[in-house]
Parts: structure tokens; C-alpha cells; sequence
């Protein structure tokens, strides 16, 4: 009877790779897994309930949507453009790492630049477009390839820096569940031990946008 509480899983794995309705998938898992623990529509009901309140935080990003949605309809892409097609001397991995490094650095002192929608898309994107215009007219594919770099960087930065803050959830996500299996895991030994991680990844990923700048070095001046 142990097994069947984990036919939650097996439901959402098999919804996601059939394309159900991801809300009606999750919510099927969640009142299966419910049943087959013990758990009464009551309890279920409150759990719900108290996992929203606790972490109704997260969906704040949704305020932001608007804002950026104003910025970029009144000119900030324009700005970012402008700005880096004056530093003649800026080229696409040149702002990539710059970008990594703050994003980095933010993680350090628990600070989020709140990710693709909000930075990358409105700011990094265009600028990094900019820079690459500078040396050749870009192609479709040029400008997919650069959104993709750009979003990628981002990426690499918040996974791999991300627990660099003794106060992050991740880290004390990642102690308490250490202790609840009889570990002893403090904060403070996860971010030491995070901190190779990060430094290799700045090393590894300035390398990768390095090598990304010859795409338009090697074709400079052409269509």
C-alpha cells in the first residue's frame, strides 16, 4: 500500500507527456497522493489552503508584468540600444559576463534581478543585439541565437548561484531536509561548499561567451 502513494507521480509524468491540462494534472496528483496517505477532503483542503498562504509571495512577480509592459512601450530597448552602440569597445560576451558577475554578486547578498521576463528580455536581450550589430547585420538566426545565449547566461547564474545566501530558501531548504535525515548540514557549510560552484561556473561560461563573439568575428563585414 506504500507504493500507491506515490501514484501521484506516475500521474503528472504521464499527464505532462500527454499534454493534459497541467492544472487539472496537478490537482489529480494531489488529491490521488491525499487519499492513499490517509488524508481526509478536510485535511487536504487545509493543506492547500496553508501551502497558498505560505507561498503566495512567489506569484508578486505578476505585478511586474505591467511595469515592463509600460517600459518597453515607451522606449527602454530603445535606450539599452542607443546606450550600447556609443561603448564601441562593449561586444556580446563582454556584456554576457558582466551580467553573469552581477547576477552572481546578487546572489551573494540575496538579491534577485527577477530573471528573463523582467531583465533579460527588456534589457540584456537588446543590448547584447546591439553590440553584436556593431560588427555585421545579424541574421534571423543571429538574433535567436543571441536571445537564446542571453536567457542561458541568466539561467546559469541564478542555478548556480543561488545558494550563496545563508538566508536563501534553497539553503535552508537544503539543511533542514539534511537534518530531517539525521544529517547535520548547517547554512553556512552549504554556502562554503556552493562557492566552488559558482567561481567555476563564471570560468566556464566566460569561456563559452568568448567563444560566442567569433561567430561575428569570423563574418565581419559580411551581408
Amino acid at each position: 500500500m506504500e507504493y500507491l502513494k506515490l501514484l501521484g507521480i506516475v500521474i503528472i509524468v504521464v499527464g505532462f507527456a500527454l499534454k493534459w491540462d497541467t492544472t487539472a494534472v496537478v490537482v489529480v496528483s494531489a488529491i490521488v497522493t491525499a487519499l492513499f496517505s490517509g488524508m481526509s477532503v478536510m485535511e487536504l483542503l487545509n493543506t492547500l489552503g496553508t501551502a497558498f498562504m505560505t507561498n503566495r509571495p512567489v506569484s508578486l512577480f505578476f505585478l511586474t508584468l505591467p511595469m515592463i509592459g509600460l517600459a518597453e512601450r515607451y522606449g527602454l530597448k530603445e535606450v539599452a540600444v542607443n546606450g550600447i552602440r556609443k561603448l564601441k569597445k562593449m561586444t556580446p560576451s563582454r556584456i554576457l559576463n558582466l551580467y553573469l558577475a552581477v547576477r552572481e554578486l546578487g546572489g551573494v547578498f540575496g538579491i534577485s534581478l527577477s530573471g528573463q521576463v523582467q531583465f533579460v528580455r527588456p534589457l540584456i536581450t537588446p543590448m547584447v543585439t546591439a553590440a553584436a550589430e556593431v560588427r555585421r547585420k545579424l541574421t534571423p538566426k543571429d538574433i535567436d541565437l543571441i536571445k537564446g545565449r542571453a536567457a542561458a547566461v541568466d539561467n546559469f547564474g541564478n542555478f548556480f548561484a543561488q545558494n550563496l545566501f545563508v538566508a536563501s530558501g534553497s539553503v535552508l531548504l537544503i539543511s533542514s531536509t539534511m537534518e530531517s535525515l539525521k544529517y547535520t548540514v548547517t547554512p553556512i557549510q552549504v554556502v562554503t561548499r556552493s562557492i566552488p560552484v559558482a567561481l567555476v561556473t563564471l570560468v566556464i561560461v566566460y569561456i563559452y561567451n568568448v567563444l560566442f563573439d567569433r561567430r561575428f568575428k569570423a563574418t565581419k563585414g559580411a551581408a
